[in-house]
């Protein structure tokens, strides 16, 4: 890989993208337009509908994440974090429901760690237009080699590691310790490579494809990530901080 030869990654990152907490209704509901344009017009995920938004009962206990274009003003890329229901908090995500007998807990049991610090990652998504390479559409994000380029053109990542680090950001600010996903073995591979070590517990389901069971441990996340990411990662924080302080109480 040749990411260190990008240069100011805070920088370049800032001409073409912002990452959002979307705190507001109006930014929630462009996240919803998103998610009903990948997930439900372009792979048929779930069922179109005519608000064109496609939301479920887990957003009302999430964190989402919005990913905008700077150079449109478009929200181009989500995703969120799921909490446990904090009435119920035994209650399971909707992956350990799906994974219950996939789930290796030797490795780790997510019903016998601490609940209240545990999220699961879902609902990733880009726009099509921004999965431009042939057999993106696939899947409702992609990151393969290509996208790190060569030693003489290198490339960055930026729409995927945008995300997992809005992803990230979000889960310190509110003290997750655990962050719970299904994801391709392909797509953890690419992620782990660039930092984000993504730890697979265990055995593929199909859902929309095949899909394992993983965790992302966010210390050892916050030890292993490359310094030339920090002061991106430090800005999303910082700004996203400041977004969840404006949300109304």
């Amino acid at each position: 890989m040749f990411l260190l030869e990008v240069g100011n990654l805070k920088e370049n990152f800032a001409r073409y993208f912002s990452v959002e907490a979307a705190v507001s209704e109006t930014l929630k509901h462009e996240v919803f337009r998103v998610r009903h344009a990948v997930y439900c017009q372009e792979l048929g995920y779930e069922p179109t509908n005519t608000t064109h938004e496609e939301t479920d009962a887990f957003d009302a206990r999430a964190l989402h994440i919005a990913l905008r274009a700077q150079s449109s003003g478009r929200i181009v890329g989500c995703a969120r974090l799921v909490h446990v229901d904090p009435a119920a908090p035994d209650t399971p995500l909707p992956f350990e429901t799906l994974c219950a007998d996939a789930i290796n807990r030797s490795l780790i049991d997510p019903a016998k760690v601490d609940r209240r610090h545990i999220v699961e990652i879902s609902r990733l998504a880009v726009l099509s237009d921004y999965r431009k390479r042939k057999g993106d559409s696939a899947g409702p994000i992609a990151i393969s080699e290509e996208d790190m380029g060569t030693r003489d053109q290198p490339r960055f990542p930026y729409i995927p590691v945008g995300l997992y680090l809005g992803l990230l950001a979000s889960a310190e600010l509110h003290g997750v310790e655990h962050m719970f996903t299904l994801t391709e073995a392909r797509l953890a591979r690419h992620l782990s490579a660039l930092g984000f070590r993504i730890h697979l517990i265990g055995s593929p389901v199909e859902h929309r494809g095949k899909r394992v069971p993983s965790v992302i441990y966010r210390e050892e996340v916050m030890t292993h990530l490359p310094p030339f990411m920090l002061p991106l990662f430090d800005q999303i924080r910082n700004d996203m901080a400041r977004q969840y302080a404006q949300t109304p109480a």
